[in-house]
């Protein structure tokens, strides 16, 4: 006999555990699965704002005893290399992927939520006020479920999502390529790198590592032959900055990490009863940063509903409803402003752009502060 899970969780990032190990702390019953199996790597630019801090904590991840790089200043080259810097009001630390989703998996399996890695979902189906979770040879129950399974998948296109049959656009066909590696930048900074159609985020991670990871049109790839080395050489090395950083740098991975297909157009936070968290509800784009808090804070705002929806204190439509005006609510400008902010990097108003932000202080003050949500 199938076992009935309060919550069933499909993706194994932040978002997902995160879920997963905030329910388990309150009693309740969950199943998660992952199509990796952890530790791994992830295409992210690993610095996480100071809002997500205690959360993070609360979750039960020793933040302060790992002297993580604690980050409080902001550099960014226009499409040349010219810099400009800025303070972070908040701030943020950097740490990679690989460590703080195994740490958080560890936690979840600790607080016994039932885990399947290397498991890939292919479908869910609602039947009878429950769920059938499939995955690859067997199947699950729950009484609700929550989708944290990335920035495109299988199961968005099997749902024909709205952000999936919409036409590429400047905003829906990026690529995205990570690194890790050691480099002398300050360990208090964060830089962000200009190039045409583009932008590359450098920030310190534990054990003395940076994160490098960039964002670009598929375009350039395609114009580069598909070559990522020969992209590198003529197109981001035009920035002075980045010429040095792949001329000198001593890189750790012995390939790139990439993802395609990305693409930053609204996408809606319940569909078919599923509860979406993370980059499956909505992905900021990356020089916003924050995309890791938002996932964490929305499966903090998921849980909420979903407890009272279990308590029958209301009912799965009203559920649905108002997570989904909770999301809206939090992160819908902060998405708009970074779709905003998108389309003024890595173009030719890009100088004019950082100019204004360097000659009015303020300016930049705010747009950061709008990019950055509060702790929770």
């Amino acid at each position: 006999m199938n076992i009935l899970y309060d919550i069933g969780v499909v993706g194994g990032g932040l978002g997902g555990l995160t879920m997963a190990i905030q329910a388990a702390q309150q009693g309740l019953s969950v199943v998660l699965f992952e199509k990796e199996q952890y530790p791994f790597h992830k295409v992210c630019g690993e610095y996480i704002s100071n809002e997500s801090w205690s959360f993070l904590e609360r979750c039960g991840v020793p933040l302060s005893e790992w002297n993580l790089p604690q980050i409080s200043k902001l550099s960014i080259s226009d499409n040349i290399g010219k810099q400009y810097h800025f303070q972070l009001p908040l701030g943020g630390f950097g740490i990679s992927r690989y460590k703080l989703d195994n740490a958080l998996y560890e936690i979840a399996i600790k607080l016994g939520v039932i885990v399947f890695t290397q498991t890939k979902v292919n479908d869910v189906y609602f039947n009878n006020d429950q769920f059938e979770i499939c995955a690859d040879d067997f199947k699950s129950n729950a009484k609700v479920v929550v989708g944290s399974f990335g920035k495109r998948t299988n199961l968005d296109v099997k749902w024909k999502r709205n952000f999936i049959q919409q036409k590429p656009s400047k905003i829906s066909n990026y690529i995205g390529v990570k690194y890790h590696l050691k480099y002398p930048q300050s360990l208090d900074t964060i830089s962000l790198h200009n190039f045409n159609n583009g932008y590359c985020g450098i920030s310190a991670i534990e054990d003395g590592q940076y994160c490098c990871c960039y964002l670009t049109t598929a375009n350039n790839l395609t114009n580069s032959g598909n070559s990522i080395e020969k992209m590198e050489n003529e197109i981001l090395s035009s920035n002075k900055q980045l010429a040095h950083i792949f001329s000198t740098a001593e890189i750790l991975y012995k390939q790139p990490l990439t993802i395609s297909q990305i693409s930053f157009e609204k996408k809606e936070q319940v569909i078919n009863h599923i509860l979406f968290v993370g980059d499956a509800a909505g992905l900021i784009t990356p020089l916003c940063g924050n995309g890791m808090s938002m996932a964490m804070n929305a499966a903090h705002l998921a849980l909420i509903q979903i407890k009272r929806f279990l308590n029958n204190e209301i009912t799965r439509t009203e559920m649905e409803e108002v997570y989904t005006k909770s999301w809206q609510n939090q992160f819908a400008f902060r998405t708009a402003t970074g779709r905003v902010v998108q389309r003024l990097f890595g173009g030719a108003s890009t100088g004019f752009f950082l100019k204004l932000m360097n000659k009015f202080p303020f300016i930049a003050t705010k747009l950061i502060q709008q990019t950055h949500g509060k702790p929770f």
